[in-house]
């Protein structure tokens, strides 16, 4: 496994941590809403071995209203630049609108992690002009009514060909091939088997040539299968970590840092020693 971010070289699995600066997001909302929680959060993550913060000011859980630009905006711009400036780490922007994503890139994001596989009017200009890597998603509607009967005829193939799409589109418009990551966005817009049927043939993925982010961390596909409230999703979090890893995962985003990356570092060793 090899792949960059921001030209920086991995040659292994890498944890994102999810910083999500909002009131409302469905696992954490309003934690870290304050700069200063915000940048003591992404310390801790990077501590705990997080190689990329993810940060996001808009909640995509289902049923989200969406935020304006302008809250967007106050929510993360503060925390990108004390946190670039502290700490020096790798930033993600986890956003779908182009001011957003021009704005946190000049703050010192390193990534554009879009949901809407830069599909908003002036997303991909946005994304071309600043340069950064960029990671495309693959979502059934939008997050106001995504979970609202999701239908498929082959999950795996449809999620394939819209990426394989997207990332044809983006290439086109500029963005080199290596600047690109790929997530089938596990519980955007799916059903509960949905979720699992692309889980188990995430595989198929792989034939696009792109690095995949993969994010199970605390949602409801874990909470509806076990039972279990988001607070009690742990063990369920980091069993889907290890299927991603042992599955071929760049990028796994949790919540949920210092136990991940604990379970992909075993599982990880586990593929690559003979």
């Amino acid at each position: 496994m090899k792949f960059t971010i921001a030209g920086q070289s991995f040659d292994h699995p890498v944890v994102m941590g999810i910083l999500n600066c909002t009131p409302d997001s469905f696992s954490d909302g309003g934690r870290y809403y304050a700069e200063d929680k915000a940048i003591a959060h992404a310390k801790q993550m990077l501590d705990d071995g997080a190689e990329i913060i993810d940060i996001g000011g808009e909640s995509t859980r289902p049923g989200a209203v969406e935020v304006s630009i302008e809250e967007e905006l106050q929510r993360t711009l503060a925390p990108i630049r004390a946190i670039k400036a502290e700490l020096g780490c790798l930033i993600s922007i986890d956003t779908r609108h182009h001011q957003v994503m021009t704005e946190a890139v000049a703050a010192g994001a390193d990534l554009i992690n879009d949901i809407n596989a830069l599909n908003e009017p002036g997303a991909l200009e946005a994304a071309v002009k600043s340069g950064a890597d960029v990671c495309l998603m693959h979502m059934q509607g939008q997050p106001e009514t995504m979970q609202q009967a999701p239908q498929y005829t082959n999950i795996t193939d449809e999620v394939v060909r819209y990426l394989k799409e997207r990332k044809q589109v983006a290439m086109a418009a500029g963005i080199a091939e290596h600047k690109i990551f790929l997530d089938p966005g596990f519980g955007f817009g799916k059903s509960l088997d949905h979720n699992y049927q692309l889980l188990n043939h995430m595989e198929d993925l792989h034939q696009l040539n792109s690095p995949l982010l993969i994010g199970l961390s605390r949602k409801s596909m874990l909470g509806n299968l076990l039972n279990r409230p988001t607070s009690e999703r742990l063990a369920g979090s980091l069993a889907g970590a290890c299927i991603a890893t042992m599955k071929g995962a760049a990028i796994i985003r949790v919540h949920d840092v210092r136990e991940t990356v604990d379970a992909v570092r075993v599982t990880y060793k586990t593929m690559v020693t003979d």
